[in-house]
């Protein structure tokens, strides 16, 4: 399970990242980091990289489904975050491109997961689970559209986003080799239990022929007995 250090790492860049864009308070601590104002862009690289602050109230890139399948989408998170722990779990034994790609997802889906469940409650404009993901990576791409919206630069990501995206590519990329890995495995499954069987087999015919020895043995001794008491 030492991909989930992975895992970790990235629900940690992708928080301290956005807490460093959004802003925070710690009262207690006397600690109060401004970060950027909400729609504030900061050029890195001209217009072809800057960071953008936005707030996004729906799914990865932008995408808004709407505030009533919001709760869906949150408790849809943690259940998929929790299976892909488990299937972590499962694949322990298995290459580690699949073992990085799923610790990748998983680590994305909790950082969002994050913002979603407790943004609300920790910023105090909504209740759990109703919470806005932040996003700030702003890129400039090609005209396309998505989800049926136009685009003339890539949504606004964040960290999660990212290494979500880049997970499932892993998958894609090594797709025939985890393909082949799992028919390697199927294969080994089925030359065990075929060994078992003739094994079984084998100690069967042994016993029967023990049996018979034994048999044929007491059958000789009888026969001498009868021949002496005559």
């Amino acid at each position: 399970m030492k991909a989930l250090y992975l895992s970790f790492a990235v629900v940690i860049i992708d928080q301290v990242s956005k807490l460093m864009v959004k802003g925070f308070s710690v009262p207690f601590l006397n600690i109060n980091y401004e970060g950027m104002y909400l729609g504030q862009m900061i050029p890195i690289f001209g217009d072809f990289f800057r960071l953008t602050f936005v707030e996004n109230p729906g799914m990865a890139f932008g995408y808004d489904p709407g505030s009533n399948f919001k709760l869906i989408i949150s408790v849809f998170s943690l259940v998929a975050s929790i299976g892909l722990i488990f299937y972590l779990y499962v694949i322990r034994d298995k290459s580690w491109s699949l073992k990085i790609a799923i610790a990748l997802i998983l680590g994305g889906a909790v950082g969002n997961l994050i913002d979603r469940t407790f943004y609300g409650l920790f910023f105090d404009y909504s209740p759990l689970f109703y919470g806005k993901v932040v996003d700030f990576f702003d890129v400039d791409f090609f005209n396309f559209t998505l989800f049926g919206r136009s685009y003339d630069r890539w949504p606004v990501f964040n960290v999660a986003d990212a290494a979500v995206t880049i997970g499932v590519l892993v998958l894609v990329l090594f797709y025939k080799k985890h393909q082949d890995e799992d028919e390697k495995a199927e294969n080994k499954v089925a030359v065990a239990g075929a060994n078992e069987i003739v094994s079984g087999i084998e100690i069967s015919e042994t016993n029967n022929g023990s049996d018979l020895t034994k048999e044929d043995s007491l059958n000789e001794q009888t026969d001498i007995r009868k021949e002496v008491s005559d």
